[in-house]
């Protein structure tokens, strides 16, 4: 998410930084360069002109000739101006107490509006949500919806007499009777925003007013899904939007212009085409990253869905006394596989990138060692030139790639039994 921005963002912190003191040349500079990185990630070039001054109005107060360190008034001042450009705060769906929390999700056709109202129902799986197909015009939108809807064993109320409207009433009838805590409307979809889609759009308001009205975009297109968030917002009203291919060569426009042009607050981020690929979108952790400071608090939140699954006082033991093996190691592989890809989950560290992280390596590696007997992956010494041979061939790779990996696992266990002494008792992150 934001490669691009996040590369033009670091090289101007990095000049920043290198200033032994800030003039008011340096800073012309540093706002060129600020401007030309937005407008580069298709940011609106109102939205550009804003941030540049506020940001300009910012810096005019701080005593950059008195400060040991100008360059870190500046950024600091950057990262408020971002927070402040994506909408300050985190936005979070609200539950109602007596009743069904009923969101209606709103877009064009192709933005991934039917995945999200999946993502959503998952997400919030404890709520008794209702998936609601709101689209009489093409059944393969129902028919897909129906689809995920058994992937996520979430319940979905049939289409009721090729009529939207029959539909969404029904579906108030089932939450009645049912109890269901949250109806997730999929409205109907258009290549472009139409008399038509609007009309619908009102009547389906009417029969069950939502709570949230929601516009699905695709982060992607940039200043299109601003222009689709400002006339949604003129004809039907919005609450929020959700962008979504937001893992995918998303420059950052989208998220970067919606807010302060549409005036609509983003709730969620699309980060992946699984049903587990939605994220809520925190304005403060998205210009940390953009700014190559990280995003260290979605790390750890990541890191505790697994942590059940990883007996934490064994592997530390196991450091302690040096005899951590490939079998731990290929262990703790298949859980943090589970958060997602391993590059995403390293670009939530501070200074690293997802172009950073190989992917390819770190399946190699797997490769290798599930080539591996239980014996070998428990006692790697035993593993010599014939076994090596049989193991390179068993996952396609060379005797080289199996030396590589053995050696570099070596060193790395003996790295973490000279610090074993300094760890906690409690891992905070695996191993």
């Amino acid at each position: 998410m934001f490669e691009g921005l996040i590369d033009r963002f670091q090289l101007v912190k990095r000049r920043i930084a290198g200033y032994g003191r800030i003039t008011n040349q340096e800073l012309e500079n540093i706002y060129k360069e600020i401007r030309l990185s937005l407008l580069e990630a298709d940011v609106n070039y109102k939205v550009v002109k804003d941030f540049i001054f506020e940001l300009g109005e910012k810096t005019k107060t701080l005593e950059l000739s008195k400060s040991l360190k100008p360059g870190d008034l500046v950024i600091k001042a950057v990262y408020e101006e971002l927070v402040e450009l994506l909408g300050k705060s985190t936005r979070h769906i609200e539950f109602k107490k007596d009743g069904p929390t009923v969101l209606s999700l709103i877009g064009l056709q192709g933005v991934g509006k039917t995945t999200t109202a999946a993502k959503l129902a998952l997400k919030y799986r404890g709520r008794n949500p209702l998936l609601v197909p709101a689209d009489a015009k093409r059944p393969a939108a129902v028919k897909q919806l129906v689809l995920l809807a058994e992937r996520a064993n979430i319940p979905t109320i049939p289409l009721e007499k090729d009529s939207a409207i029959q539909t969404v009433k029904k579906a108030k009838q089932w939450a009645q009777d049912k109890s269901y805590g949250l109806i997730i409307i999929d409205t109907a979809g258009r290549l472009h925003v139409d008399d038509s889609l609007v009309q619908e759009l009102v009547d389906i308001h009417h029969t069950l007013t939502p709570d949230y009205r929601l516009l699905v975009a695709d982060g992607m297109s940039g200043q299109d899904a601003v222009n689709q968030a400002r006339l949604f917002n003129e004809k039907v009203g919005l609450d929020g939007a959700i962008l979504t291919k937001m893992d995918g060569d998303a420059r950052g426009g989208a998220a970067l212009s919606i807010v302060r042009v549409a005036d609509v607050p983003i709730y969620f981020v699309g980060t992946s085409e699984n049903l587990e690929g939605l994220e809520e979108f925190h304005p403060d952790r998205t210009a940390q990253r953009i700014l190559g400071m990280g995003d260290v608090l979605s790390l750890v939140e990541k890191v505790k869905t697994i942590e059940s699954e990883i007996d934490q006082e064994k592997i530390r033991k196991k450091v302690l006394k040096g005899e951590l093996n490939l079998e731990d190691f290929l262990e703790q592989i298949g859980a943090v596989k589970k958060l997602g890809p391993l590059s995403k989950i390293a670009a939530m560290m501070p200074g690293v990138k997802e172009s950073d992280v190989d992917e390819n390596q770190f399946k190699k590696m797997e490769a290798m060692i599930k080539s591996m007997t239980k014996r070998e992956r428990v006692h790697p010494d035993i593993i010599e030139g014939s076994r090596k041979r049989r193991i390179a061939a068993g996952s396609g790779t060379t005797v080289a790639d199996v030396n590589r990996m053995l050696k570099e696992f070596s060193y790395a266990r003996d790295m973490l039994k000279k610090l074993g002494k300094d760890m906690p008792t409690k891992l905070p992150f695996k191993i």
